[in-house]
Parts: C-alpha cells; structure tokens; sequence
C-alpha cells in the first residue's frame, strides 16, 4: 500500500478544533478513562519550572473554564473541560509562562460557551483576552470553497502569530492532543484532520524548530492516513532494535569512553528515527527498509561549542569518515534556530554511525525550538518582543507572513504558505558575502527576489561563482550568485512564476505581472479616451472625469481608464459620463463597403489617417497588443485595431475578412499606425501558402530561402492536395512588407514552387 502525503480529499479549515463531539460518536472499544488533572496538580507542574507562578491566576482560569464548558462532553465521552487541561499539561512540559498556560485553559471559551472576550478581559486581563481571542476560529464567514475557508482562517491564525507567538504553541498542543483522541472521531473527519495536521501543523512546529512536537504530529497522522503501512513500519523497527540491542549499547559505550579519555565529559545516546521519518525517506529514495542505513542515530552533548569541535576531531581520529556526509550548523544554523553538527562515521561492525553532536542549549532547542526561549523570567518583556531579537525561526515566521499576506486571494495564499512551509534549504551569499538561505532547489530567480523585490524584477542575467549562467540555473550550498540588472526591465516575464520556487517570488512576479499589465490597459484606455475626445472636438481634463467618477461607479481616474482598455467601459460613456449632452457619431469603417459584409473596396492610396491614431509598435511595447490569429500584421500593412475585452487590441491587416465579424461593432475599431524605430528592428507575425514539387528536398528548399533572407519559421503544417503536389502553409516571422515580399519573390523562382502567395485571416 503505497502512502502519498497530499491525497484528493479537499481539506476544511486549517484552524478548525476537532474537540467538539460529533452528533453521532463512533463506537470504540471501552478503554480506561484517565484521571482529571486537579488544580493542584497544575499548580505544581508550573511550579516546578516556574516558582515565582501566579498561583491565584491559575486557579481562577481553572475554574472558569470548567464553569463555562460545564456538562459539554467529547466524541469519546469524557467531560470536553479534559481537553483544555491536557492542552495545558501540554505547555508545562514545554515550561510555558503563566499567560499561555491560562490561555491554554480558556482557549475554547468564546468558541463554545456563552463567555466574551470583554469578559475575559475583565477578570484576567486584555493580555490574556487577546491570546484567547487569537486562537477562536471564525464562525460565519461565507467564502465559496473549503480550500478558501482553510486559507482565510489560517491567515487569522498567523496573523495573530505575528502578534504573540504563543497563540501558535497553544494552537499546536491543541492539535496535537486532539491527534492523541482521534480514534473517537468519524472516518472521514478523522481523515480530513489528519491531512490537515500532516499539510500544515506539523510543518508549522518544524519550521519553529519543535521537533519531538511535529515528529509525534507526523507519526499520528501516518497512523490515520495509512494504518498498514504504519503497522508495517513499527514491526520492522522494533525487530530491528531487538536484533541490534547489544550492538547500540557498545556504540554508546565506545563513543562516551573515547571522549572521556581525551577527558571530555559527554552525554551520548541513541535514538532511532520516527516511523513517517522513516517512511517517506523510503518513498523519495524508492530503497526497501533494508537499504537504509542511518534509522539509528547517536547524540553526542557536550557542555559548550568548543566542545563540540573537540568531539568532533576524537570522533574522526578514531572512526573512518564517510565523504559527504558533514554538516556544519554551529556555523551556519537553519532558519529554525537548528544548531548542530551532524556527521557519519564507519563505527563497530562496520555499522554506518550517523552522529549529532551539540551542547545542551542547542538540545533544548533542537527539541522544544522557540518554546525552549524562557517566557516566564523577570525582564524578558513582550515574548514577541524578545523573539524578534533571540529567535530566527520567529523572523522567518514574521517575513513570511509580510509576504504572504500580499496575495490575491485566499488560495493563492495558501498555495505559497505550502510552498513556505515544506521546503528544506541551501545556503548562498551575495558578492559582499552576504548569507541568503533559500528552499533546496531554489533558482537564481528565487535568490534575486530573497536579496531584493526591485533585483528581481529588473533581473536580466546572472553569475554563479564567477561563471554566467541561466537565470533558472538550481544553486547549491555555498554558491556565490551576482544577479545583473537593466532598469529597461520594469517587469519579469509572466513565465518566470513557474520556474519560481519560493512563494515570495511567485508572490512578487504576479503582483508585478499584475501591475505591468494594468499600467498597459491604463495607458491604452488613457489613448482611446483621447482620441474619441479630440476627434469630437470636446475637451479632456482628468479634474472634470474625476468628479463623473460616482457616475462611472469607479474610484479613480486610472480605473476608469484600465476599464476602457479591457473593453469593460466605452470611451463615449466615457465622454456622457462628463458631458451629459454628448452623442456618439457612428462612423463608417473605410476600406469595407457600407451593406457589403467581407467584400473589400480597391483602393489605390493609403486611407486618411487621424492625427492621433495610436501607434504600434510591436509585441514588447507599452500597450496589451496582438495580432491577427491567422496571418498576423507586418508594418508596411495597412492595419486597424479591435479591441477585445479583456485582452487587449488586436491588429488587423485592412484586407483582412475576418474584419467583416466586427461590422456591427464600430465602437471596438481603433485608429492605429505603425511607429516603427529603424535602430530597433522587430519581427512580425506573418502567413504564407506555398503550393510545392511532392520530391524529395523540396522542403528543405523552401527553409533555406526563407532562412537566407533572415525570415524565422514559427510553425509549418503540409497538407498533399494532389499525389504530385503538397500545400505548405508556414507561419514565419518578418520585418516588414519588404522583406516578405523578397521572400515570396524568391519562392516563386524555385523550380520545386508552383505557387507562393500571402495568407491573410
């Protein structure tokens, strides 16, 4: 049974407590009912780490929230007041302050009992209140898919984060002791929250550094979403950890007698890896559990850091070393606050011994992460306060919310929180050695986007280590990138989102995608809205349009204005909006017959042109242009502009019949012109058919004309007419008439051509 971490099943929201009992409890085998911690019991758990506790304050909460929650029970029967005690018990482990741990108690207050948050207020105080209001999650909020619900309340619950990061240690106790109780929820609640728990709240304790926390997350919802493969995995650990019994305590024994000879003293144990651990490393290696040689590992704690490099230089005097396998996180630590050395060895046995070797500082954070930062003693101030300066993890936490905030909608933000959460990291630095620690995998891309939002977006190329390189070249740990900018460049390239990595770049190349092209539709509008002013001899002024705006229903004139470029407004409401008076002319379109749809007049000379029709010029300028899908435009055409909502302006040769399918639309024609710079020559889309010999090299005859006279084939289709003929209809790129028409002349001179024209659509 193959086990896949993300699975079909939608998810409901990310903050949604799973401790109300459901309607219908599923049967379970009776299992003996654990005793109630007293109040005392509590008292005596936070006086242990805590002697200056607030007795008084304990028991009040104490007692409210058993009041409050009165006869409420759970799915598996037991009085609901039992749910927030264990979530409490929970944070005395991790040595909480007295705040959190009386949060802990009311966490569910305001949610399910007839309590206020200006009660709270009241008897504990607007600390409190505001941890506990942090953690309720939103009732009547009316979004149109789970997804979209999951993403709103995990932005609430960030956010709230971001404030007080103890809001996230009560809600991960609250999930994981609503994991421990999961057997007494339905199936399919029970699978839901499981995804739930493995998609973000086990990555959320990882990423703050609690990693016994997101380890016992991880494995309970493997147990849930796979009970098989779960069961499968525990049998073989277990028969592996009798079989090597004897063999991890001599590793124990060498290990702490080899440091004590040198004469440092040492705590060395051994510790095998989790069962999910274990399991997706099986997974994303494709190797049988056989094949894993590192399920054991040894930590070695010492007393300081240089201790740990002392240990380290015994360790490799006495055991062969295997390459590669060195890391250095004294050093250089993980955004979590990880600090420690990791290193495997070759040990007794010829075993593989993988070690960790750190101080005990390091092992309290390795194991509890920011909750090992200690809340509770005298000038320490604001937890939040005193994170922002000890802790890493929290910063982390803190930038990616400013950047995920910035998303569009509730998906998008949930999608780049994913993205945020899951990925591990690879070290680079700057020209100035400055560090920048990005997900693995991360590109150049990512990198200028981490140093900079402006060196992202204006990014043309890069070196690595000294070397050009790709823009999408993946960095490796110690890479030295200097990205190179234009200020020509105001925009990345749309493409560039999905060779991004990070969320804070995809986030930033849509909001700047977004922006290059409103700015388009804004300055097209802007030109269509004058033109039609000019041409009805009235006067424009951005003052007079901003008080018709309430009659437009837009807020601004740059609205307005990128409305009439998506086609959303036309100009003459444009000019009614302003000049109540104002009657639009319909105006017959010259070069087709008034009454003769697709029939096109001969004209001889170039039609009159207005003196402020638009100019074009090509793909890359400053308007949302395209052009004809079938035979495109070239300058030297003579060419008119059809707006369509929301793409933009399509150009048209004036031959062209698919212009009759706008005869009735007059108010979609635009007067355009080509502005075409001879220091910049640009490549247009053009259309030809050629009627070819059915021999052997034909083709290759007409590429080489089309090649020689620097015409670029975009795409070729051929269709046999005849046994002796084929039809080549070739899609190519040209600068202009001329040059086209060079390129037919050439054609027809071929012996292997028997006919070369232009296609228009």
């Amino acid at each position: 049974m193959v086990y896949r971490r993300r699975t079909p099943t939608q998810m409901q929201a990310a903050t949604e407590s799973v401790a109300v009992a459901p309607t219908a409890p599923v049967a379970r085998p009776a299992k003996p009912r654990a005793r109630m911690m007293r109040q005392y019991d509590l008292v005596e758990r936070v006086r242990s780490y805590n002697p200056n506790t607030d007795e008084d304050l304990l028991n009040r909460a104490y007692v409210y929230a058993m009041k409050a929650h009165g006869s409420q029970t759970r799915a598996s029967g037991d009085p609901y007041f039992s749910h927030p005690l264990e979530v409490a018990a929970i944070l005395t482990d991790l040595k909480l302050d007295d705040a959190t741990i009386v949060a802990a108690l009311l966490h569910d207050t305001i949610e399910d009992t007839e309590a206020t948050r200006a009660e709270i207020d009241q008897i504990f105080g607007p600390e409190i209140g505001a941890l506990v209001e942090g953690l309720t999650k939103l009732k009547r909020l009316e979004l149109v898919s789970r997804e979209a619900k999951q993403a709103e309340n995990l932005r609430k619950l960030l956010l709230a984060i971001a404030d007080d990061v103890r809001v996230l240690l009560v809600k991960l106790a609250d999930r994981l002791h609503n994991m421990r109780t999961l057997d007494f929820v339905p199936t399919e609640s029970r699978r839901r929250i499981a995804e739930e728990t493995l998609d973000i709240y086990a990555p959320l304790a990882g990423r703050m550094g609690m990693q016994e926390m997101r380890e016992e997350l991880e494995d309970l919802s493997f147990r849930t979403l796979d009970p098989e493969a779960y069961s499968v995995v525990m049998q073989r650990l277990d028969a592996l950890a009798e079989r090597n019994r004897n063999l991890i305590g001599e590793i124990e024994d060498q290990l702490s007698n080899n440091l004590r000879h040198r004469g440092l003293g040492a705590r060395v144990y051994g510790r095998r890896k989790k069962p999910f651990s274990i399991w997706t490393k099986m997974e994303r290696k494709s190797v049988g559990f056989e094949q894993l040689s590192d399920i054991f590992g040894f930590r070695v704690v010492v007393n300081d850091i240089e201790a740990c490099y002392r240990a380290l230089g015994i360790v490799h005097t006495n055991w062969p070393v295997v390459p590669g396998r060195f890391k250095d996180y004294i050093s250089t630590p993980k955004q979590n606050d990880y600090r420690s050395i990791h290193t495997t060895v070759i040990g007794p046995g010829n075993q593989r011994v993988e070690l960790q070797i750190r101080t005990e500082a390091m092992d309290q954070i390795a194991e509890r992460g920011i909750a090992a930062h200690v809340f509770y003693k005298e000038g320490v101030g604001s937890p939040t306060e005193f994170l922002k300066r000890e802790s890493n993890a929290f910063a982390w936490l803190r930038h990616t919310i400013g950047i995920l905030s910035e998303s569009a909608n509730p998906e998008e933000f949930l999608e780049h929180t994913k993205l945020e959460l899951f990925h591990d990291q690879v070290f680079c630095f700057t020209p100035k050695g400055k560090l920048i620690a990005l997900p693995r995998h991360a590109n150049v891309i990512d990198f200028a986007y981490a140093v900079h939002t402006d060196v992202g977006n204006s990014a043309v190329g890069c070196k690595i280590n000294g070397q050009f390189a790709p823009l999408s070249s993946e960095l490796q740990n110690g890479d030295e990138v200097e990205v190179l900018t234009s200020e020509a460049q105001a925009a990345p390239p749309s493409a560039w989102e999905t060779l991004a990595v990070t969320g804070k770049a995809r986030a930033a190349i849509r909001r700047a995608t977004r922006t290059a092209v409103r700015d388009q539709y804004v300055g097209l509008g802007r030109r269509i809205v004058e033109r039609l002013f000019e041409r009805a001899k009235i006067e424009y002024a951005d003052d007079k349009l901003k008080g018709a705006l309430p009659r437009l229903a837009r807020t601004s004139i740059e609205d307005v204005m990128a409305a009439v470029g998506r086609g959303e407004i036309k100009a003459s409401h444009v000019a009614r909006a302003m000049y109540p008076d104002y009657k639009e002319e319909r105006i017959a379109r010259y070069g087709v017959k008034k009454g003769l749809p697709g029939k096109l007049k001969e004209k001889s000379s170039e039609p009159p042109r207005s003196p402020v029709a638009i100019p074009i010029r090509g793909i890359n300028s400053d308007l949302p242009v395209k052009f004809a899908p079938n035979g495109g435009a070239v300058p030297g055409d003579r060419i008119v502009g059809i707006v369509t909502p929301g793409e933009g302006i399509t150009i048209y040769p004036i031959q062209a019949p698919a212009l009759k399918d706008f005869e009735e639309e007059p108010e979609r024609w635009l007067d355009v012109r080509w502005d075409i710079e001879d220091s910049a020559p640009q490549r247009f889309p053009a259309r030809i058919k050629v009627e070819n010999v059915n021999e052997p090299g034909a083709l290759a005859q007409i590429a080489t004309v089309i090649a020689e006279h620097d015409g670029n084939i975009d795409n070729i289709s051929m269709q046999r007419r005849s046994p002796d003929f084929t039809e080549t209809t070739i899609d190519l790129e040209v600068y202009d008439l001329k040059h086209l028409s060079a390129i037919l002349a050439q054609l027809r001179a071929k012996a292997v051509v028997a006919r070369a024209e232009r296609v228009n659509g």
